[in-house]
Protein backbone atom coordinates (compact mmCIF):
# COMPACT_ATOMS: atom_id res chain seq x y z
CA UNK A 1 0.00 0.00 0.00
CA UNK A 2 1.10 3.37 -0.83
CA UNK A 3 2.66 5.42 2.47
CA UNK A 4 0.17 7.63 3.53
CA UNK A 5 1.68 10.62 5.87
CA UNK A 6 -0.54 11.61 8.76
CA UNK A 7 -0.53 15.35 9.91
CA UNK A 8 -1.04 15.54 13.42
CA UNK A 9 -3.40 18.12 14.47
CA UNK A 10 -2.86 20.61 16.41
CA UNK A 11 -6.40 21.80 17.57
CA UNK A 12 -7.55 23.82 20.51
CA UNK A 13 -10.29 21.76 20.97
CA UNK A 14 -10.57 18.42 19.85
CA UNK A 15 -13.17 16.84 18.05
CA UNK A 16 -14.77 14.75 20.54
CA UNK A 17 -14.84 17.81 22.62
CA UNK A 18 -16.52 19.74 19.54
CA UNK A 19 -18.89 16.93 18.94
CA UNK A 20 -19.56 16.41 22.38
CA UNK A 21 -20.67 20.27 22.95
CA UNK A 22 -22.43 20.63 20.44
CA UNK A 23 -24.70 17.83 21.44
CA UNK A 24 -25.16 18.30 24.90
CA UNK A 25 -26.21 22.04 23.40
CA UNK A 26 -28.82 21.14 21.05
CA UNK A 27 -29.88 18.74 24.37
CA UNK A 28 -30.25 22.23 26.23
CA UNK A 29 -31.50 24.24 23.67
CA UNK A 30 -34.45 21.46 23.24
CA UNK A 31 -35.27 21.53 27.06
CA UNK A 32 -34.94 24.98 27.04
CA UNK A 33 -37.79 25.37 24.85
CA UNK A 34 -40.17 22.67 26.39
CA UNK A 35 -39.71 24.84 29.69
CA UNK A 36 -40.86 27.58 27.97
CA UNK A 37 -44.00 25.88 25.44
CA UNK A 38 -44.38 24.56 29.28
CA UNK A 39 -45.09 27.49 31.28
CA UNK A 40 -46.58 29.20 27.96
CA UNK A 41 -49.29 26.45 28.23
CA UNK A 42 -50.35 27.46 31.85
CA UNK A 43 -51.82 24.94 34.26
CA UNK A 44 -53.63 21.98 34.18
CA UNK A 45 -56.87 21.08 36.48
CA UNK A 46 -54.49 20.65 39.31
CA UNK A 47 -51.38 21.02 40.47
CA UNK A 48 -50.60 17.65 40.28
CA UNK A 49 -51.65 17.11 36.42
CA UNK A 50 -49.47 20.00 36.13
CA UNK A 51 -46.58 18.17 37.01
CA UNK A 52 -47.23 15.39 35.26
CA UNK A 53 -47.53 16.81 32.27
CA UNK A 54 -44.10 18.41 32.88
CA UNK A 55 -42.62 15.33 33.22
CA UNK A 56 -44.39 13.61 30.13
CA UNK A 57 -43.35 16.43 27.97
CA UNK A 58 -39.39 15.40 29.32
CA UNK A 59 -40.30 12.31 28.56
CA UNK A 60 -40.89 12.86 24.89
CA UNK A 61 -37.52 15.10 24.88
CA UNK A 62 -35.70 11.88 25.89
CA UNK A 63 -37.00 9.68 23.51
CA UNK A 64 -36.10 11.85 20.73
CA UNK A 65 -32.82 11.89 22.10
CA UNK A 66 -32.32 8.09 22.16
CA UNK A 67 -33.42 7.87 19.04
CA UNK A 68 -30.24 10.39 17.62
CA UNK A 69 -27.98 8.47 19.89
CA UNK A 70 -28.75 5.25 18.09
CA UNK A 71 -29.15 6.27 14.65
CA UNK A 72 -25.50 5.98 13.63
CA UNK A 73 -25.00 9.69 12.31
CA UNK A 74 -21.17 9.26 10.62
CA UNK A 75 -20.66 13.09 12.18
CA UNK A 76 -21.07 12.09 15.77
CA UNK A 77 -19.76 8.41 15.48
CA UNK A 78 -16.44 9.11 14.05
CA UNK A 79 -15.88 11.91 16.64
CA UNK A 80 -17.73 9.89 19.55
CA UNK A 81 -17.82 6.80 18.52
CA UNK A 82 -20.58 4.18 18.69
CA UNK A 83 -19.45 2.24 22.22
CA UNK A 84 -19.27 5.56 24.05
CA UNK A 85 -22.92 6.80 22.01
CA UNK A 86 -24.66 3.29 23.07
CA UNK A 87 -23.52 3.62 26.88
CA UNK A 88 -25.32 7.31 26.80
CA UNK A 89 -28.42 5.46 25.05
CA UNK A 90 -28.17 2.87 28.13
CA UNK A 91 -28.36 5.74 30.95
CA UNK A 92 -30.45 8.37 28.80
CA UNK A 93 -32.54 4.90 28.59
CA UNK A 94 -33.25 4.27 32.69
CA UNK A 95 -33.80 7.96 33.01
CA UNK A 96 -36.60 7.87 30.64
CA UNK A 97 -37.80 5.05 32.32
CA UNK A 98 -38.50 6.74 35.40
CA UNK A 99 -39.19 9.82 33.69
CA UNK A 100 -42.25 8.00 32.11
CA UNK A 101 -43.09 5.78 34.82
CA UNK A 102 -43.56 9.00 37.44
CA UNK A 103 -45.25 11.05 34.67
CA UNK A 104 -47.81 8.15 34.72
CA UNK A 105 -48.04 7.32 38.00
CA UNK A 106 -48.32 11.57 38.56
CA UNK A 107 -51.56 11.40 35.86
CA UNK A 108 -53.46 8.60 37.64
CA UNK A 109 -52.98 10.52 40.97
CA UNK A 110 -53.89 13.98 39.45
CA UNK A 111 -57.32 12.47 38.06
CA UNK A 112 -58.18 10.48 40.93
CA UNK A 113 -57.94 13.64 42.83
CA UNK A 114 -60.60 15.26 40.60
CA UNK A 115 -62.66 12.54 40.64
CA UNK A 116 -62.34 11.29 44.16
CA UNK A 117 -61.86 8.11 43.34
CA UNK A 118 -58.96 5.58 44.05
CA UNK A 119 -56.30 5.59 41.73
CA UNK A 120 -56.97 1.82 40.71
CA UNK A 121 -60.42 2.82 39.23
CA UNK A 122 -58.92 5.78 37.55
CA UNK A 123 -56.31 3.77 36.02
CA UNK A 124 -59.08 1.63 34.61
CA UNK A 125 -61.07 4.37 33.62
CA UNK A 126 -57.88 6.20 31.69
CA UNK A 127 -57.49 3.13 29.84
CA UNK A 128 -60.98 3.02 28.33
CA UNK A 129 -59.55 6.49 26.83
CA UNK A 130 -57.44 5.93 23.53
CA UNK A 131 -54.69 8.51 24.09
CA UNK A 132 -54.15 7.20 27.21
CA UNK A 133 -54.38 3.65 26.66
CA UNK A 134 -51.48 4.25 23.48
CA UNK A 135 -49.27 6.09 26.54
CA UNK A 136 -50.05 2.49 28.86
CA UNK A 137 -48.82 0.04 26.05
CA UNK A 138 -45.52 2.32 25.32
CA UNK A 139 -44.71 2.85 28.86
CA UNK A 140 -45.26 -1.24 29.19
CA UNK A 141 -42.92 -1.59 26.57
CA UNK A 142 -39.94 0.58 27.86
CA UNK A 143 -40.63 -1.18 31.03
CA UNK A 144 -40.10 -4.82 29.86
CA UNK A 145 -37.34 -3.96 27.50
CA UNK A 146 -35.79 -1.87 30.49
CA UNK A 147 -35.96 -4.99 32.29
CA UNK A 148 -34.73 -7.27 29.73
CA UNK A 149 -31.56 -4.36 29.89
CA UNK A 150 -30.31 -4.58 33.24
CA UNK A 151 -26.88 -6.07 33.69
CA UNK A 152 -28.02 -9.48 35.04
CA UNK A 153 -30.82 -10.24 32.62
CA UNK A 154 -28.49 -9.13 29.66
CA UNK A 155 -25.88 -11.43 30.61
CA UNK A 156 -28.44 -14.80 30.37
CA UNK A 157 -30.08 -13.41 27.14
CA UNK A 158 -28.54 -14.30 23.58
CA UNK A 159 -27.90 -11.54 21.52
CA UNK A 160 -30.54 -12.32 19.12
CA UNK A 161 -33.18 -12.39 21.90
CA UNK A 162 -32.82 -9.57 23.51
CA UNK A 163 -32.21 -7.44 20.44
CA UNK A 164 -35.78 -8.53 18.84
CA UNK A 165 -37.12 -7.81 22.16
CA UNK A 166 -35.22 -4.13 22.30
CA UNK A 167 -37.04 -3.79 18.53
CA UNK A 168 -40.14 -3.50 20.58
CA UNK A 169 -39.07 -0.01 21.54
CA UNK A 170 -39.42 1.47 17.80
CA UNK A 171 -43.05 0.13 18.05
CA UNK A 172 -43.56 2.10 21.66
CA UNK A 173 -42.03 5.34 20.21
CA UNK A 174 -44.68 5.18 17.35
CA UNK A 175 -47.32 4.64 19.95
CA UNK A 176 -45.94 7.50 22.51
CA UNK A 177 -46.01 9.90 19.21
CA UNK A 178 -49.85 9.31 18.53
CA UNK A 179 -50.70 9.40 22.35
CA UNK A 180 -48.55 12.93 22.24
CA UNK A 181 -50.09 13.69 19.14
CA UNK A 182 -53.78 13.31 20.54
CA UNK A 183 -53.26 15.08 23.93
CA UNK A 184 -54.09 18.50 23.07
CA UNK A 185 -52.85 20.43 25.57
CA UNK A 186 -49.07 19.08 23.94
CA UNK A 187 -49.51 19.33 20.11
CA UNK A 188 -52.27 22.19 20.01
CA UNK A 189 -51.65 23.95 23.28
CA UNK A 190 -50.23 27.21 20.56
CA UNK A 191 -48.56 27.61 17.09
CA UNK A 192 -45.33 27.57 17.92
CA UNK A 193 -45.92 24.21 19.88
CA UNK A 194 -47.48 22.58 17.22
CA UNK A 195 -44.36 23.64 14.80
CA UNK A 196 -41.92 22.54 17.28
CA UNK A 197 -42.71 19.22 18.42
CA UNK A 198 -43.93 18.26 14.56
CA UNK A 199 -40.28 19.50 13.28
CA UNK A 200 -38.55 17.73 15.92
CA UNK A 201 -39.90 14.17 16.09
CA UNK A 202 -39.39 14.74 12.02
CA UNK A 203 -36.07 15.80 12.64
CA UNK A 204 -35.20 12.53 15.00
CA UNK A 205 -37.48 9.98 12.97
CA UNK A 206 -35.51 11.01 9.78
CA UNK A 207 -32.27 10.87 11.78
CA UNK A 208 -32.85 7.47 12.37
CA UNK A 209 -33.94 6.25 9.04
CA UNK A 210 -31.58 7.66 7.56
CA UNK A 211 -28.48 6.13 9.44
CA UNK A 212 -30.17 2.81 10.12
CA UNK A 213 -31.59 2.13 6.62
CA UNK A 214 -31.02 4.71 3.69
CA UNK A 215 -27.67 4.89 3.89
CA UNK A 216 -27.00 0.96 4.62
CA UNK A 217 -29.21 -0.09 1.80
CA UNK A 218 -27.63 2.46 -0.54
CA UNK A 219 -24.28 1.79 0.09
CA UNK A 220 -24.41 -1.58 -0.32
CA UNK A 221 -26.26 -1.01 -3.55
CA UNK A 222 -23.84 1.12 -4.87
CA UNK A 223 -20.58 -0.84 -3.81
CA UNK A 224 -22.04 -4.15 -4.55
CA UNK A 225 -19.75 -6.08 -1.82
CA UNK A 226 -18.75 -9.81 -2.84
CA UNK A 227 -16.55 -11.74 -0.82
CA UNK A 228 -13.23 -12.13 -2.81
CA UNK A 229 -10.68 -14.48 -0.54
CA UNK A 230 -10.89 -16.65 2.38
CA UNK A 231 -7.86 -16.76 4.01
CA UNK A 232 -7.15 -18.52 7.70
CA UNK A 233 -4.73 -16.84 9.58
CA UNK A 234 -4.36 -19.65 12.16
CA UNK A 235 -6.32 -22.76 13.45
CA UNK A 236 -9.37 -20.38 14.73
CA UNK A 237 -8.31 -17.03 13.10
CA UNK A 238 -9.51 -15.90 9.62
CA UNK A 239 -9.34 -12.87 7.14
CA UNK A 240 -12.26 -12.64 4.97
CA UNK A 241 -11.45 -10.18 1.88
CA UNK A 242 -14.13 -7.98 0.22
CA UNK A 243 -14.05 -6.17 -2.96
CA UNK A 244 -16.74 -3.90 -4.38
CA UNK A 245 -17.67 -1.20 -7.14
CA UNK A 246 -16.27 2.19 -6.47
CA UNK A 247 -14.69 1.28 -2.74
CA UNK A 248 -12.33 4.69 -3.31
CA UNK A 249 -15.33 6.39 -2.29
CA UNK A 250 -16.46 4.71 0.86
CA UNK A 251 -15.46 7.20 3.53
CA UNK A 252 -14.20 3.83 5.52
CA UNK A 253 -10.41 4.69 7.92
CA UNK A 254 -7.88 2.66 9.71
CA UNK A 255 -9.27 1.96 12.83
CA UNK A 256 -12.47 1.52 12.07
CA UNK A 257 -15.00 -1.25 12.17
CA UNK A 258 -18.39 -2.34 10.33
CA UNK A 259 -20.71 -4.78 10.81
CA UNK A 260 -20.77 -7.41 8.58
CA UNK A 261 -23.54 -9.86 7.49
CA UNK A 262 -23.55 -12.64 4.57
CA UNK A 263 -26.63 -13.51 3.07
CA UNK A 264 -27.26 -16.95 2.50
CA UNK A 265 -24.49 -18.04 4.53
CA UNK A 266 -25.91 -16.99 7.76
CA UNK A 267 -29.68 -15.57 9.07
CA UNK A 268 -29.76 -12.61 8.05
CA UNK A 269 -29.96 -11.19 11.79
CA UNK A 270 -26.84 -12.50 12.52
CA UNK A 271 -24.50 -9.39 12.25
CA UNK A 272 -21.22 -9.49 14.18
CA UNK A 273 -19.02 -5.96 14.66
CA UNK A 274 -15.38 -6.43 13.27
CA UNK A 275 -12.75 -4.46 12.67
CA UNK A 276 -10.91 -3.55 9.17
CA UNK A 277 -7.71 -5.44 9.93
CA UNK A 278 -5.93 -3.56 6.92
CA UNK A 279 -6.24 0.09 5.84
CA UNK A 280 -8.85 0.75 3.34
CA UNK A 281 -7.20 0.69 -0.42
CA UNK A 282 -10.22 2.05 -2.37
CA UNK A 283 -10.22 -1.67 -4.02
CA UNK A 284 -11.10 -4.27 -1.16
CA UNK A 285 -11.52 -4.34 2.87
CA UNK A 286 -9.91 -6.88 5.10
CA UNK A 287 -11.57 -8.40 8.13
CA UNK A 288 -10.09 -10.84 10.40
CA UNK A 289 -11.78 -12.63 13.25
CA UNK A 290 -10.99 -15.15 15.90
CA UNK A 291 -13.61 -17.75 16.22
CA UNK A 292 -15.28 -17.47 19.68
CA UNK A 293 -19.27 -17.89 18.19
CA UNK A 294 -21.05 -19.39 15.24
CA UNK A 295 -21.40 -16.53 13.30
CA UNK A 296 -17.39 -15.73 13.44
CA UNK A 297 -16.88 -19.60 13.09
CA UNK A 298 -18.43 -20.17 10.13
CA UNK A 299 -16.44 -17.49 8.49
CA UNK A 300 -13.99 -19.85 7.12
CA UNK A 301 -16.76 -21.77 5.09
CA UNK A 302 -17.96 -18.79 3.04
CA UNK A 303 -18.00 -19.06 -0.68
CA UNK A 304 -16.00 -17.11 -3.22
CA UNK A 305 -18.10 -14.66 -4.90
CA UNK A 306 -20.62 -14.52 -1.85
CA UNK A 307 -22.54 -11.17 -1.09
CA UNK A 308 -21.69 -9.23 1.68
CA UNK A 309 -24.02 -6.82 3.46
CA UNK A 310 -22.02 -4.22 4.73
CA UNK A 311 -23.22 -1.52 7.60
CA UNK A 312 -20.40 1.57 8.07
CA UNK A 313 -17.99 2.13 8.84
CA UNK A 314 -18.30 3.17 12.44
CA UNK A 315 -16.15 4.53 15.22
CA UNK A 316 -13.98 7.10 15.98
CA UNK A 317 -10.52 4.54 16.89
CA UNK A 318 -8.79 6.44 13.88
CA UNK A 319 -6.00 9.11 13.48
CA UNK A 320 -8.30 12.34 13.30
CA UNK A 321 -7.98 12.38 17.30
CA UNK A 322 -3.77 12.12 17.02
CA UNK A 323 -2.42 14.78 18.95
CA UNK A 324 1.29 14.29 19.72
CA UNK A 325 4.06 13.34 16.94
CA UNK A 326 4.40 10.18 18.77
CA UNK A 327 2.57 7.14 19.45
CA UNK A 328 1.80 4.23 21.61
CA UNK A 329 -0.38 1.52 20.05
CA UNK A 330 -1.56 -1.53 22.63
CA UNK A 331 -3.35 -4.17 21.43
CA UNK A 332 -4.26 -7.87 23.10
CA UNK A 333 -5.33 -11.16 21.57
CA UNK A 334 -7.26 -10.09 18.20
CA UNK A 335 -7.77 -6.92 19.14
CA UNK A 336 -4.48 -6.77 16.82
CA UNK A 337 -6.53 -5.86 13.79
CA UNK A 338 -7.26 -2.13 14.23
CA UNK A 339 -4.09 -1.62 15.29
CA UNK A 340 -2.55 -3.29 12.34
CA UNK A 341 -4.90 -1.11 10.27
CA UNK A 342 -3.12 1.64 11.90
CA UNK A 343 0.21 0.99 11.53
CA UNK A 344 -0.64 1.51 7.77
CA UNK A 345 -1.15 5.28 8.45
CA UNK A 346 1.72 5.39 10.87
CA UNK A 347 4.50 6.52 7.94
CA UNK A 348 6.41 9.45 10.18
CA UNK A 349 6.43 9.63 13.79
CA UNK A 350 7.71 7.58 16.43
CA UNK A 351 5.74 4.18 16.86
CA UNK A 352 5.89 1.81 19.35
CA UNK A 353 3.72 -1.26 19.85
CA UNK A 354 2.68 -3.61 22.78
CA UNK A 355 1.30 -7.03 21.77
CA UNK A 356 -0.08 -8.99 24.58
CA UNK A 357 -0.78 -12.58 23.93
CA UNK A 358 -0.78 -16.17 25.70
CA UNK A 359 2.21 -17.14 23.50
CA UNK A 360 3.42 -16.52 20.59
CA UNK A 361 1.65 -19.11 18.46
CA UNK A 362 -1.38 -16.70 19.25
CA UNK A 363 -0.15 -13.55 18.29
CA UNK A 364 -2.19 -13.23 14.82
CA UNK A 365 -0.78 -10.93 12.13
CA UNK A 366 2.33 -10.87 13.82
CA UNK A 367 4.40 -11.20 10.92
CA UNK A 368 2.66 -8.14 9.04
CA UNK A 369 2.91 -5.96 12.55
CA UNK A 370 6.45 -6.21 12.43
CA UNK A 371 7.27 -5.62 8.77
CA UNK A 372 4.76 -2.60 9.55
CA UNK A 373 6.85 -1.49 12.28
CA UNK A 374 9.95 -2.01 10.87
CA UNK A 375 9.34 0.23 7.97
CA UNK A 376 8.73 2.85 10.18
CA UNK A 377 11.50 2.13 12.31
CA UNK A 378 9.89 1.74 15.56
CA UNK A 379 9.66 -1.08 18.26
CA UNK A 380 7.74 -3.64 18.80
CA UNK A 381 7.16 -5.72 21.86
CA UNK A 382 5.43 -8.67 21.94
CA UNK A 383 4.53 -9.65 25.62
CA UNK A 384 3.83 -12.87 25.89
CA UNK A 385 2.21 -14.70 29.20
CA UNK A 386 -0.85 -16.41 30.81
CA UNK A 387 -3.88 -14.21 31.55
CA UNK A 388 -3.31 -14.29 35.10
CA UNK A 389 0.00 -12.27 34.53
CA UNK A 390 -2.29 -9.86 32.22
CA UNK A 391 -1.81 -6.73 34.98
CA UNK A 392 2.38 -7.08 35.24
CA UNK A 393 3.34 -5.82 31.79
CA UNK A 394 0.50 -2.86 31.58
CA UNK A 395 0.55 -1.95 35.87
CA UNK A 396 2.17 1.58 35.60
CA UNK A 397 5.37 0.65 36.84
CA UNK A 398 5.65 -1.86 33.49
CA UNK A 399 4.13 0.51 30.69
CA UNK A 400 6.79 3.17 32.62
CA UNK A 401 9.68 0.82 31.57
CA UNK A 402 8.57 0.19 28.37
CA UNK A 403 7.66 3.73 27.24
CA UNK A 404 9.53 6.05 29.24
CA UNK A 405 8.29 9.04 27.26
CA UNK A 406 4.20 7.31 27.48
CA UNK A 407 2.65 11.09 28.62
CA UNK A 408 4.41 12.67 25.73
CA UNK A 409 2.33 10.05 23.40
CA UNK A 410 -0.87 9.41 21.90
CA UNK A 411 -2.40 6.01 23.42
CA UNK A 412 -4.17 3.49 21.01
CA UNK A 413 -5.58 0.22 23.13
CA UNK A 414 -8.23 -2.19 21.60
CA UNK A 415 -8.44 -5.67 23.42
CA UNK A 416 -10.08 -7.80 25.72
CA UNK A 417 -12.48 -5.53 28.64
CA UNK A 418 -10.04 -6.51 31.45
CA UNK A 419 -6.65 -5.74 29.69
CA UNK A 420 -8.46 -2.41 28.54
CA UNK A 421 -9.68 -1.36 31.79
CA UNK A 422 -5.95 -2.07 33.39
CA UNK A 423 -4.65 0.22 30.69
CA UNK A 424 -6.57 2.73 31.29
CA UNK A 425 -6.31 2.62 34.78
CA UNK A 426 -2.45 2.93 34.47
CA UNK A 427 -2.09 5.76 32.32
CA UNK A 428 -4.37 7.55 34.46
CA UNK A 429 -2.18 7.13 37.56
CA UNK A 430 0.65 7.77 34.47
CA UNK A 431 -0.93 10.79 34.38
CA UNK A 432 -1.12 10.75 30.54
CA UNK A 433 -3.52 13.70 29.69
CA UNK A 434 -7.16 12.10 28.70
CA UNK A 435 -6.94 13.54 24.80
CA UNK A 436 -4.38 11.69 24.21
CA UNK A 437 -5.72 8.65 25.23
CA UNK A 438 -7.77 6.67 22.46
CA UNK A 439 -10.16 3.02 23.68
CA UNK A 440 -13.02 1.50 21.79
CA UNK A 441 -15.18 -1.29 22.94
CA UNK A 442 -16.88 -2.91 19.93
CA UNK A 443 -20.18 -4.30 20.03
CA UNK A 444 -23.64 -4.16 19.45
CA UNK A 445 -25.16 -4.17 23.36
Amino acid sequence: MEATYIQVRQRTVPPVVAARWALWTFVVANLVIVEVLFLDAGTGQNGVLTVGRFFGLHAAVLMLFQLLLVARLPWLDRRIGMDRLTVWHRWVGFTLLWTILTHAVLVVLGFARLSRTSMTKTFLSLADVPASLLGMCAAAIVVLVAAVSARYVRQRLRYEIWHGLHLLLYLALGLAFVHQLQETTTFSSSAPAKIYWWALWLFAFGALVTGRIVMPVWRNAYHRFRVVAVVPESGDVVSVHVSGRHLDRLPARAGQFCIWRFPGHHHWWLANPFSLSAAPDGRTLRLTAKAVGSTSAGLRHIPIGSRAFVEGPYGAFTSVHRTRPGVLLIAGGVGITPIRALLEEEAVGDVVVLYRVRSENDAVLVDEVRHLVADRGGRLHLLTGPRDAEATPFAPDGLRALVPDIAERDVYVCGPPAMTSTVLGSLRTLEVPPRQVHAERFGLA
